[in-house]
């Protein structure tokens, strides 16, 4: 029974730091898609966008493993937050980066559904979110 136990001492900071990282990422969701000039989640609900679906799927899995590894690094939850929210801000600007320095046109052709638009942009997301995560180990 004591082993039991001690393998559940940290379920209330996983309960805390999971709970937290689901709300990050319903938050990052609903700033990502009103941050870009395109709706990616009425291209993907209502037109069956696959190009939108892709850079909206890389954008969520490129925060998540940022999320991921700011909560293995953080300190505490204050920690946590503060670097989630850099998370959020580093996808941010990888869309940017993309939009304004590699592909101009990147909004249009996702628009267009445009497969490999779409992969350019979850590649991008998914490596900053990889970068982010390996910059967090402090």
């Amino acid at each position: 029974m004591d082993v039991f136990s001690q393998s559940l001492a940290g379920l209330g900071a996983f309960l805390l730091y999971f709970s937290l990282s689901l709300v990050f990422l319903m938050l990052f969701k609903f700033v990502y898609v009103r941050f870009t000039p395109y709706d990616e989640w009425k291209l993907v609900k209502e037109d069956q966008n696959t190009a939108a679906a892709i850079a909206l799927s890389g954008s969520v899995l490129g925060y998540s493993l940022a999320i991921a590894g700011a909560a293995s690094n953080s300190v505490n939850l204050i920690d946590f937050a503060i670097w989630g929210l850099v998370a959020l801000a580093a996808q941010l600007v990888a869309f940017v980066i993309v939009r304004f320095g590699f592909m101009p046109k990147i909004v249009e052709r996702i628009e267009a559904g445009e497969i490999p638009a779409g992969i350019l942009m979850a590649a991008t997301s998914v490596s900053v979110g990889l970068l982010n995560a390996a910059c967090m180990t402090y």
